[in-house]
């Protein structure tokens, strides 16, 4: 089966700082890969290379088989439809309410045609992520929590095929992180999309992932399940994974 993304030899550098190296991964239709890595490793300038908002040095990225670099714009602007991206802030417009928000995320899909489509969708939205009571809110009046679930129903309201998630769970505390994580699970398998996972949140990880991708220099040093990496011997994975497993679970 042809993955949904082939990410083959990706090099990233800022200057003498060679952040991704010869980077080659696939994820395919339903899959949810993680990707593992301390702060400042590299993980978010992966998943804007993905997005383009970050310019490789070097490889290709190929979504649903097309090169997305060498894509014309037309062919570019199709793909993009085809991807949501989670920013690790949320990203919202806080002169925005909830409502306008969901709505302005809709304004270039190919599938709404009417007001009452748009309506449909934002009560959709929001009713998967449990604000429905929010939707004549203003973002600062939301809780760090509420924020990350509108976020999510806002990159979900586009039917994306596949999401980034950047650091879904950073700032929350531990049941909030939870809580995200399993909701992105339960969406995952509602709406049958593939996940790329950038974070170094175990617990959000061990909820979420098939697959785990360890970053480390610059190169994927180990990938598996999040259970054999738990349980490897090397010093180098066991560095992440030397925290109480009841936090995991």
């Amino acid at each position: 089966m042809e993955p949904v993304l082939a990410i083959e030899n990706l090099s990233k550098s800022f200057g003498a700082n060679h952040v991704l190296q010869n980077i080659n991964f696939e994820l395919h239709r339903g899959e949810s890969i993680a990707i593992l890595g301390k702060s400042g490793i590299g993980k978010s300038v992966l998943a804007k290379c993905i997005v383009r908002l970050f310019e490789p040095d070097a490889g290709n990225i190929k979504i649903f088989g097309k090169d997305l670099l060498t894509a014309s714009e037309a062919e570019l602007s199709f793909l993009r439809q085809k991807v949501g991206y989670l920013f690790q802030g949320s990203a919202l417009y806080d002169s925005m309410s909830v409502r306008e928000n969901l709505e302005f995320a809709l304004r270039y899909a190919p599938f709404v045609s009417s007001q009452s489509d748009v309506d449909e969708l934002v009560i959709e939205a929001l009713t998967n992520v449990g604000l429905e009571d929010t939707i004549d809110s203003m973002p600062a009046e939301l809780s760090g929590g509420m924020r990350k679930r509108l976020g999510l129903a806002r990159t979900l309201i586009s039917k994306p095929e596949i999401i980034l998630y950047d650091e879904p769970t950073t700032g929350l505390d531990p049941v909030t992180s939870r809580e995200i994580s399993e909701l992105i699970l339960t969406l995952q398998h509602k709406y049958a999309t593939s996940a790329l996972i950038i974070t170094h949140d175990l617990a959000c990880v061990a909820i979420t992932a098939d697959k785990v991708k360890l970053l480390y220099n610059g190169v994927f040093y180990a990938e598996g399940t999040f259970e054999e990496l738990a349980d490897s011997t090397d010093p180098v994975i066991k560095s992440f994974f030397q925290y109480d497993q009841k936090r995991w679970l």
